[in-house]
């Protein structure tokens, strides 16, 4: 029997092992679904209003795409080591998420070219859909959140004794 392989010589279906971690895998989705939205809403700006609103489209849901899978790409590393501690590291990228954009729009300001509307509308469009996107994919997940008991010497696990007897118990 031939097994598939994914990205560096990794089997693509298995159980969970170390170092492996379901980060990038959302992000790319994420990502995907993003700018597949990106690129429809931009068509439509183009159709409607010119170069300046799809260029507005496509900027927005860059800055938005780029700043959320920073955080997903940071619990992808902080969950190699310790998966647990994931989610301690996207509560402080989420503050620096916040802090950085805001940073960068007072920083950039407005460039001329930028239709606001269209700007706006594609910043919100590009969050829902990630968030969306991200919500659905992570639901689909199985993530092991008890370690497994060690089967005693009778093969049994000790975790649930049972009496043999199905049903409420006396």
């Amino acid at each position: 029997m031939m097994r598939k392989f994914g990205f560096v010589g990794r089997p693509r279906v298995g159980g969970s092992g170390g170092g492996r971690t379901p980060w990038l895998g959302l992000a790319a989705t994420s990502s995907a679904a993003s700018a597949a939205g990106a690129i429809l809403l931009a068509i439509a700006g183009l159709v409607a209003s010119g170069p300046g609103a799809a260029g507005s489209v496509l900027f927005a849901a860059g800055i938005v795409i780029a700043f959320f899978a920073l955080s997903l790409i940071a619990g992808h590393f902080a969950g190699r080591n310790n998966p647990s501690g994931a989610i301690g590291v996207f509560a402080v990228v989420y503050v620096l998420k916040v802090v950085g954009f805001a940073a960068l729009l007072l920083w950039l300001g407005k460039p001329a070219w930028v239709a606001g509307p269209w700007f706006g509308a594609a910043g919100i469009a590009t969050v829902v859909i990630w968030q969306t996107v991200e919500v659905l994919a992570f639901s689909r997940l199985r993530l092991q959140i008890f370690d497994d008991v060690p089967p005693t010497g009778s093969g049994r696990s000790d975790a649930a004794p049972s009496s043999g007897q199905e049903g409420p118990h006396a």
